[in-house]
Order: structure tokens, then sequence, then C-alpha cells
């Protein structure tokens, strides 16, 4: 019955959020709410599961989202990510394009959302292949699979991050991990991918170039805006590293752990790019602070079904969903990785968002990392790869890719679809492959 029910309830969300089109936010708290008087709770305590999830989710993730947000806003209105695109572009040549806009795009999605980081390096994809003379998708399909790939994979995003403070793993050892994962699944996804849709050849809505592009001297310098856009992730690696290599004593492990942190490494590279992209180009103070305005307001909403995946997560764990799935799985021969990747693949068709697939995932599979002692770091990674399953129609990506590349929804599933099915297989085996090398 527990699992009816709960069958039950992710139907009912489906059906608020695909058929209703009621907000993510409240389709999650409705749930919530439902979920726990089904499965027995009290109303006080369904209540009390639903603020504590919100809360606990929340109080670790805000300042990570935030501070992530203001990072990427700044480094693409400054022209940062314009100028490590145009430099790694410039220097690999018309040959290796494809390779070049990959990384970019791996480099600046780490401080961008999916959604915002497509929307923004979308004028700069057409410009580059209006400039070179292919097809949009030549140049669209490996950065759009970066830039999916960081989403699901890599802290500081606020998916990977939110699954990560539910198991209780080490953003670091994640981050490390995800980069080994992410780098050939978005090599597979991105310009390998590409001859597949050789017989695809949209043509640029019109209107998509006159957005803002920098000229060369509007732009700041390529080594400030590849540093400033890798500082969290350098700090957070360098934290991981001490953590593996020296005891638990020492003080510069101690002094690295510190800046390490989540954090605090995103908020020194907030403040390392408020002079790299504000102060030593000219830029006033009010003005960087309109981009810190539009930053959290930006990333409100997803903050806010973040929350409401964190209060359904709590309501599940609560009402004993998890353990009942724990004797559940006490005797299986299924590991653990598989069937957190499974159950996010089943959410991630039903319900379209990943970020709602990979949290619901995580309040259902908590308690088997204390029963298995598997790693947490490689269930977050197995939670996210299932989590960008498929790219189904319900999923706003698959119409915002449709939509931007001039697309027909046939042409949307052999291209959008099997990219983001692509990223799951590969970061699943990524995945297995880590924990065959004995990684915790």
């Amino acid at each position: 019955m527990p699992l009816l029910i709960l069958a039950a309830g992710i139907a009912v969300l489906f059906i608020l959020i695909i058929g209703f089109r009621i907000n993510s936010f409240l389709s999650l708290i409705l749930v919530s709410l439902a979920l726990g008087r089904a499965e027995g709770l009290p109303f006080a305590k369904v209540m009390q599961s639903i603020e504590a999830g919100v809360g606990s989710t929340l109080g670790h993730l805000a300042v990570v989202v935030t501070f992530g947000a203001i990072l990427g806003t700044w480094m693409v209105e400054s022209g940062g990510a314009q100028r490590i695109a145009s430099v790694l572009i410039g220097a690999v040549g018309r040959k290796y394009l494809r390779w070049a806009v990959c990384l970019s795009g791996f480099i600046v999605g780490i401080a961008l959302f999916y959604e915002v980081g497509f929307v923004l390096l979308i004028p700069l994809v057409f410009t580059i292949a209006i400039g070179a003379g292919i097809s949009v998708l030549e140049v669209g399909v490996p950065m759009a699979a970066a830039l999916s790939v960081t989403h699901c994979f890599l802290p500081p995003h606020p998916g990977p991050t939110a699954i990560a403070v539910i198991y209780g793993a080490n953003i670091g050892r994640t981050l490390l991990y995800g980069i080994l994962i992410g780098i050939p699944a978005a090599i597979v996804a991105g310009p390998l991918f590409l001859p597949v849709m050789k017989n695809i050849r949209p043509s640029a809505p019109k209107g998509i170039t006159a957005s803002k592009v920098f000229k060369e001297e509007e732009m700041p310098g390529f080594l400030p805006s590849l540093l400033t856009a890798l500082m969290p992730v350098i700090l957070m690696a360098a934290a991981s590293v001490a953590s593996l290599t020296l005891p638990a004593e020492s003080e510069v492990r101690q002094a690295l752990e510190f800046i390490g942190n989540a954090d605090m490494a995103l908020l020194i590279a907030v403040v390392v790019a408020f002079y790299t992209f504000g102060i030593a180009r000219g830029i006033s103070t009010p003005v960087l602070m309109d981009g810190v305005h539009k930053a959290v307001g930006t990333v409100a909403m997803i903050m806010l079904t973040i929350g409401g995946g964190g209060a359904l997560k709590q309501v599940l764990v609560d009402a004993g969903v998890g353990k009942y799935i724990q004797e559940m799985m006490a005797h299986s021969a299924v590991s653990p990785y598989i069937l957190a990747w499974l159950t996010a693949c089943l959410l991630r068709v039903a319900v379209g968002s990943a970020t709602v697939a990979a949290l619901t995932t995580g309040g259902m599979m908590v308690p088997l990392i204390a029963s298995t002692g598997v790693s947490p770091e490689l269930m977050v990674l197995a939670t996210g790869a299932g989590s960008v399953f498929a790219g189904p129609p319900n999923d706003p990506g698959f119409w915002m890719f449709k939509e931007f590349f001039n697309l027909s929804v046939k042409e949307t599933v052999k291209s959008w679809c099997v990219l983001e099915t692509a990223i799951s297989l590969v970061g699943i085996g990524g995945v297995m492959a880590l924990a065959a090398l004995g990684l915790h």
C-alpha cells in the first residue's frame, strides 16, 4: 500500500503540473499534504514535515543558489562568457569548433542554471554559427549537452547540491566524481552525437541574433574571466583533495576545507567577480547590484520548487515510505545505484522536471545509503543521471530547445530527447564504473 499510495501521489503531481498547469511549488505542497495524510501521518505532523523539509533543504542551498546566480549573471552581462567562448573557438579553428563550444558551455555552465545559461548563451551560438557558415545545431548541440551535464552532475548547481544535502554527501567529492563522469557524457552527447543529426539543418529564428554581442574592447580578459568562472570549482576541488590526502589535524587541510566549503567558495568567487567583471572595468556598484537583483529574481521560483521537493521528501521519510523501500530491498540483488537511477528516470518521464524527479528520488533513497553502505556521492550522481533521462515533452527544456532551434516536434525528439538519454546512460555507466573501482 505505501508504494501504491506513492504511485498515486506521483500521478496526481503529474496531472496538476502538466494537465492543469499548476505551479510546481504549489503542486508539490498539495501532493505532500495529500500523501502525508494518505500514508497515515496526523494533520499536525504533516505540516511539521513540510516545514522541516522546506527549511532543511533551503537552509544551506539558498546561499549556494543565490551566489551561483549572481556569479553567472555578472559573467554573462559583463561579456566574460563571450570572451571565454571566443578565445577557445579562435584557438581551435573551424575544424574543432564543436569541441570548443562544448568546452565553453561546460566552463560557463558550472555557474549557470540550465534554463538561464541556455537563454543567455543562445545569441552567441547563433552568432558563431552564422559567422562560420554552419548549421546552428553544430554549435547548439554541444552547448546544450554541456549545460545539461553541469546541471545534473556538478555542484554548485541546485539539483546535485540539493541531493548531496539530502544524502549527506561531500559536495567537493561529488564535484570531482561529477567531472570524471560529466566530461565523457558531454563529449558523447555533444560533439560525437552531431553526425546523427546531419540531416537536420534548421534556420536561425528571426531576430535572435539581435541580442547583445560585445565588442572586443568591451569584454574582460580571457584569463580573469576563466579563473573567475572556475574559482568555485578550484576551491572545492582543492578542499576535496586535501580531505583525501592530509591528516584531519593538518592546518592546511582545515584552511582549504574552510575556503572550499560550497558557501565560502562561491562567496569568494562573487567577491573576485565584483572586481574582475566590475571594478576593473569601470562598472559602478549600482549597476552591479542591478545584476544581483536580476539574479535573485531569476532563482526565486527555482528555490521554492526545490523547497517543495524537500517538503515531499520529508513527508515520505516521516511516513516511513523510505523504511518500507529499505525492507523491500534488504534482500534484493539490484544495486542501489541502479535503483536510484531507474526511480529518477520514471519520475522524470512522469513529471518532466529534472529537479522534482531528483528531489523526490532523494527522499525515497535516503535509507538505502545507511543500510547498504554505498557511496553517497555516487548516489547523488546516479540520481542526477536518471533525472535527465529522455527529455520528455512535459519538460520545459524540450520546448525551449525546439523553439530556439526552429525544429519540428519529430526533429526535437530525434535530437534533444536522444541527447538527454545519452547523458543519462553515460552517467549511470560512469557511476557503476567508479563504484567498481571502489571509490567512496
